[in-house]
């Protein structure tokens, strides 16, 4: 039965409306985003299949563009619309962060770096410099590695948080192939990290690791 001729209280944009998006399930989000299903399936019906297929929303959001378009019932609009969506929330969350009078929230963090860093399939290196009152002075992306491997070398943290005066640094990096604990690697480059900028008397506040399915923040595990 087409969607239209199905209650109004259970049409997934009329629901939207009524009780708020987080209302409802990822299929019918997508269903919403997709308008329209393909011959014999409804929208509804046409994004749990897609869902399915992708491995879940992170999957299907972060698929590339020839996979993507493989989709029954997907093409290079939908997938240049659903780039433009990504890139609006990666916007808005970055802002949200630019406008905090302190960035003390790591959740607030966390979501930013997760919806920038986890898609990628290489390693890579973020520092975020804060100044005196840990306001974010800019976000950088330092290094990029190779699927399982990035050189950092703490110097070169150094050298950007002085050339902008920063007070603190959070640095974060991904693990693009695994989980977000950390390796005894990601231990050690925290302490040469901390030791590095202590030295000029500028404090690590945090380093995040990005994982596929989660993300691990060092200073709640008392690390740093």
């Amino acid at each position: 039965m087409p969607i239209s001729q199905w209650p109004k209280d259970q049409r997934p944009r009329e629901r939207l409306l009524l009780q708020g998006a987080a209302a409802l399930s990822d299929a019918e989000l997508l269903a919403i985003f997709l308008r329209t299903g393909v011959s014999g399936m409804t929208a509804v019906d046409l994004a749990r299949r897609l869902l399915s297929e992708f491995g879940g929303v992170g999957g299907l959001l972060h698929a590339e563009q020839a996979d993507f378009c493989r989709g029954r019932g997907l093409g290079p609009a939908k997938y240049a619309e659903l780039q433009a969506v990504l890139e609006l929330a990666r916007r808005y969350l970055y802002e949200h962060l630019v406008d905090e009078p302190s960035i003390e929230c790591s959740a607030q963090i966390k979501d930013y770096l997760a919806l920038t860093m986890r898609a990628s399939p290489r390693e890579l290196f973020r520092v975020m410099l804060l100044d005196v009152r840990h306001r974010l002075i800019q976000t950088t992306e330092l290094f990029q590695g190779t699927i399982d491997r990035a050189a950092v070398y703490p110097r070169e943290v150094v050298k950007l948080a002085l050339m902008h005066n920063a007070a603190a640094v959070i640095v974060a990096h991904n693990h693009p192939s695994g989980e977000a604990e950390p390796s005894p690697a990601d231990l050690d480059l925290t302490l040469r990290l901390q030791q590095a900028l202590a030295l000029v008397d500028i404090a690590l506040l945090d380093h995040f690791i990005i994982g596929r399915s989660g993300s691990v923040s060092l200073a709640e595990r008392g690390i740093l």
